[in-house]
């Protein structure tokens, strides 16, 4: 085993393995914050009863739903400089993260805000309150829970396709385990240390995940 394995080699690269991690971290926390809260503002306006904002939001979400996220990535980061907007490749793939997965949670967010009892709507607007104050003390705290599971396993979705602003010379912990690869012509302990980075941050992220979940459950029922 120690023909294949090298421990010593395995943990020289640990702290550029390391370095590069914190790329790949960033970019799944702020793509996720961008998923999440867009998600819910597309989710809200698809709702609206104004078409003129429904029809091209709905348009919007199945046309990012429909084409896939290297693609998106690609068109931020080498289209858009055409029409002026030049991003920085973190910036773009962050970005492309966010919109691409936001799109996903709107559709979580939906089905979540379909689920509030039509009770609740009634009660609500008897009583007067404005649209935004239905919303906002009734009905996303009740949406928003039952839907916690789904959000979590859109980010694990997000960690897992870090690997994909490469594409855009983003050095993340998985570009770095190849360019270690190919310098040194040894790939079984960087691809095996990325592959263990990976299956770490995915279980962390689904019991924080599960906390959370159980921690708004303890809310609504006290």
């Amino acid at each position: 085993m120690s023909t294949i394995w090298n421990w010593k080699f395995a943990w020289h690269i640990v702290p550029s393995l390391l370095e590069a991690a914190r790329v790949t971290i960033e970019a799944t926390i702020i793509g996720f914050f961008i998923a999440a809260i867009l998600g819910l503002a597309l989710a809200l306006m698809r709702r609206s009863r104004r078409r003129w904002v429904s029809i091209p939001v709905a348009g919007f979400v199945e046309a990012v739903r429909s084409t896939p996220l290297l693609v998106q990535i690609y068109f931020l980061f080498f289209v858009l400089p055409n029409f002026g907007i030049l991003l920085p490749a973190i910036v773009a793939g962050v970005l492309g993260l966010g919109l691409h997965y936001s799109t996903y949670c709107s559709e979580v967010y939906r089905a979540g805000l379909d689920g509030v009892p039509r009770g609740q709507w009634e009660a609500a607007t008897s009583l007067n309150l404005s649209r935004y104050r239905i919303y906002r003390d009734i009905i996303i705290p009740q949406a928003i829970p039952p839907v916690v599971p789904a959000l979590g396993n859109y980010l694990v979705g997000i960690v897992k396709d870090t690997p994909l602003l490469s594409a855009i010379a983003v050095v993340e912990i998985m570009q770095e385990g190849k360019i270690i690869g190919s310098e040194t012509f040894r790939y079984i302990e960087p691809i095996t240390l990325v592959g263990v980075f990976f299956l770490i941050v995915s279980l962390i992220a689904m019991v924080a995940i599960r906390r959370v979940e159980a921690w708004l459950r303890r809310k609504v029922m006290g």
